[in-house]
């Protein structure tokens, strides 16, 4: 009698590899998130379409049949085939869709470093798009931490590559390439008595109310507050602030001083503000981050774009 094997599923093969893997079906149906019952139910309705038992149900516990084993290799090069033919739909969506959202706080600047990276990556990937995504200062990850963008295609809902200051939170789930190495330098009022001097020790600062990050990214508000340059001296908080407007009318306000990475100067150095010179501070750095799991083409295209144009410090 012939049989019929068109309506087996990549769900049947799944389920049978973990049972032929564990020889146990409770651990299996545990590692696929399913009840134990169902599993037994849907291997007894495989191996009634394949006219044979795969396993055999001892005393001794699971084993795999004759059939059974001969089932395996195929079993598991179907799975890897659908695999792949997942990952080549994905590839496809992707060129047919190929934008790349590039999350950040503030605007790079830098001398140009946005349009630098930019023409070295549409070099190397013609067909992409780059759609550029501003990040409240509550996200310290500019938009990468909320997970790959859309059903894992470029352009969803998060960035898929970001320009953020390190440290990162979390940071053994990202890869970044350092952009930028930059001293700390002190924003305080014009009207300030220290803002005659031309530039700073931070000892004296220590005792100003400072201007803070939300709590929502702590690493990187500690960073920014010099917490390891303090000497345990305790800390004066003015006020709390989300955006490069606001400190700015914090500062204009006398609300508190803050510290700024010398690129990012230019956009608080205004009228009613001045910006100095501090010693006894390490620098601050800038990145371009992404998933650490995020191997995308257009991902990867752009973090070389970067990192080319960034060689690492000697």
């Amino acid at each position: 009698m012939g049989m019929t094997t068109s309506d087996v599923h990549g769900r049947d093969l799944r389920y049978f590899l973990a049972v032929a893997e564990e020889l146990h079906f409770t651990r299996a149906a545990e590692k696929l998130y399913v009840s134990q019952p169902a599993l037994s139910k849907q291997i007894r309705a495989l191996e009634r379409q394949l006219g044979a038992p795969l396993f055999d149900r001892g005393r001794q516990g699971v084993a795999l049949t004759p059939v059974g084993t001969a089932l395996l290799p195929h079993a598991r090069a179907a799975l890897a085939a659908w695999e792949e033919g997942r990952e080549a739909v994905r590839h496809a969506r992707e060129a047919a869709d190929g934008t790349l959202v590039v999350g950040m706080s503030t605007s790079p600047g830098r001398g140009g470093l946005l349009p630098a990276i930019r023409s070295r990556f549409t070099e190397a990937h013609p067909e992409a798009r780059l759609k550029l995504r501003q990040v409240a200062w509550e996200d310290p990850t500019a938009g990468l931490a909320g997970g790959t963008s859309r059903d894992g295609v470029l352009g969803g809902g998060g960035s898929d590559v970001a320009f953020v200051w390190l440290p990162l939170a979390g940071a053994d789930r990202f890869r970044w390439v350092v952009v930028a190495t930059e001293p700390r330098l002190v924003a305080l009022p014009a009207t300030h008595p220290l803002a005659a001097r031309e530039s700073l020790d931070f000892a004296e600062l220590l005792d100003e109310p400072f201007l803070a990050l939300p709590d929502t990214g702590p690493e990187l508000r500690d960073h920014w507050l010099a917490l390891d340059c303090r000497d345990g001296r305790p800390l004066v908080i003015g006020a709390e602030i989300g955006g490069v407007d606001e400190t700015y009318e914090a500062l204009v306000g006398g609300l508190g001083i803050c510290l700024v990475a010398a690129g990012n100067a230019p956009l608080l150095a205004r009228e009613g503000v001045t910006v100095r010179p501090v010693r006894g501070l390490t620098p601050s750095r800038f990145a371009l981050a992404w998933r650490a799991d995020d191997t995308r083409p257009l991902v990867l295209g752009y973090a070389r774009a970067a990192a080319e144009l960034c060689p690492p410090e000697a």
